[in-house]
């Protein structure tokens, strides 16, 4: 008995300890931090899956004041006048009131405290005194006034051209040159970031693309018949720059224009980005909300189809297809067929600080001939009073770290969207005519309506009805996938023009 006794206290505490030691994994590559002084590491460890930081690491580099709390429960980052309290039961960190999420929550292993990656971006860098960048697929920071443009390449051959394109973000002034067997391109920066310069087409032409000989440069290296080549600069996406590049071997007519000087190329294909370029024109989130799923299917289409499969399989394109043109943050409501309450999606935005909400559904009607596509906004209707008992809005006195308290503002869920239904127009409008543009759309297009999903959004928002499934011809069309990239495309450039607009100031 005594035996037992010993090994049940044995793996009792083995068990204790298990639960309270975080999950730890094999701590990957350190990050650099990179700033005109020096360039110094800064250790990185995945804790419960997710790449973290130690707040002591950060205090260190940064220059900032680390201080835990215990009475309050809190964390506190003071950066000059600013201060970033976390806690550490909760991804948020809270900035002057303003709410920011993370991935995960602070996590304590022996004496240190561990944050994830991206609260050096979210939270730390707008409150620094110097210039902070996090670059995740290069395990780099940037710290204060350093110009290091991100580069990528790719190489296409088209015919008797073989086609260089070299992705710049940000757009930085650069020159190319022929220097014997090799284009030099060559940038005015400190130095580029550029990881992957690899290319797999080798020709007679075209030997390989590589880090140049200095920091802030790009080398082509040329093949042994090549003649000569034009360059030209493209707008590119986020605010970046196409460098294109065409070279053309001996054996081949030269192009129009002065050898190794810059002439308009052929037009080049509709590609997408090389790059994961970070947001612009004031998009960061945007939420897309796959109408229905679990046992609420939604519309069903005299061949079976179920309204919940088409949303969610066009919110993932169009998921894809943000992500790479505009390098913003996208989430799914639901990333797969499980149910989610009406208030539920809302709350997923505004958790998030989603700058856009669309919500995706396809229609139904009594009468079989009914087609096409519609936008809608919401129609406050009864949403637009607080039901009684509700709060009015206006402040709420709450306590803070360090005692006293503040007010902060309060939104009542009834009147969120309100504040934005002008920005909801302007968004809706967009929508439709993108839309009409590459499917057919319903006599009524663009209309109002009081939707649930959309009354809690605090931004703007928007409800798409992509077809109606009790329409034969058009069950047919949203299930395939040609109609399915339609949709997605036209809601992408919807979403361009509204931030090129008014509504993104």
């Amino acid at each position: 008995m005594k035996l037992y006794t010993r090994l049940a206290a044995l793996a009792a505490a083995v068990c204790v300890w298990s639960i309270g030691t975080p999950a730890q994994q094999p701590s990957p590559a350190p990050y650099t931090v990179i700033s005109r002084e020096a360039r110094r590491p800064l250790p990185v460890r995945v804790i419960g899956g997710q790449e973290m930081f130690a707040l002591d690491d950060l205090a260190r580099l940064f220059g900032v004041t680390v201080r835990e709390d215990t009475a309050a429960g809190a964390i506190t980052v003071t950066s000059g006048a600013q201060t970033i309290v976390l806690s550490p039961q909760q991804p948020l960190a809270s900035i002057a009131g303003r709410m920011i999420s993370l991935p995960a929550a602070p996590v304590k292993d022996g004496r240190a405290w561990f944050v994830p990656v991206d609260f050096v971006s979210r939270a730390l860098a707008p409150v620094a005194t110097a210039r902070i960048e996090l670059r995740k697929p290069s395990h780099i920071v940037l710290l204060g006034d350093i110009r290091m443009p991100r580069i990528a390449a790719r190489v296409e051959p088209l015919g008797s051209v073989t086609r260089v394109s070299i992705d710049v973000a940000p757009s930085t002034p650069h020159t190319v040159t022929q220097e014997g067997q090799r284009l030099v391109v060559r940038f005015e920066a400190d130095a580029l970031d550029a990881p992957e310069l690899r290319t797999t087409v080798v020709n007679d032409t075209l030997q390989g693309i590589r880090a140049g000989d200095t920091p802030q440069t790009v080398a082509i290296d040329l093949g042994p018949r090549f003649a000569s080549f034009r360059a030209a600069d493209q707008a590119g996406a986020a605010g970046g720059t196409r460098i294109v590049i065409d070279l053309t071997g001996q054996t081949e007519t030269p192009p129009a224009g002065t050898p190794g000087t810059p002439a308009q190329p052929p037009p080049p294909p509709d590609t997408p980005p090389l790059l994961d370029l970070p947001p612009a024109g004031g998009l960061r989130a945007i939420v897309i909300d796959p109408g229905h799923g679990g046992e609420d299917t939604g519309a069903k289409g005299a061949q079976g189809t179920l309204e919940k499969n088409v949303t969610l399989s066009v919110a993932r394109r169009l998921k894809a297809g943000l992500e790479g043109r505009l390098g913003v943050r996208v989430l799914l409501t639901r990333e797969g067929d499980q149910a989610v309450a009406s208030d539920q999606r809302a709350a997923v935005a505004n958790n998030n600080k989603a700058d856009l909400f669309i919500s995706l559904h396809a229609n139904a009607s009594v009468r079989p001939a009914v087609s096409g596509a519609e936008v809608f906004y919401l129609a406050p209707g009864d949403y637009a009073q607080p039901r009684p008992g509700s709060s009015q809005g206006g402040g709420e006195t709450l306590p803070v770290v360090g005692g006293g308290s503040r007010e902060i503002e309060i939104t009542p869920w009834e009147t969120a969207q309100s504040r934005h239904l002008e920005q909801s127009a302007v968004l809706a409008r967009a929508v439709e005519v993108a839309l009409r543009e590459r499917i057919p759309m319903s006599p009524r297009a663009l209309q109002q309506a009081p939707f649930r999903v959309l009354v809690g959004a605090n931004m703007p928002a928007v409800l798409v009805e992509m077809g109606f499934l009790t329409n034969g011809p058009q069950e047919k069309q949203l299930t395939s996938d040609e109609y399915q990239n339609a949709v997605a495309q036209a809601l992408l450039e919807a979403i361009l023009r509204y931030r090129g607009s008014a509504g993104t100031r």
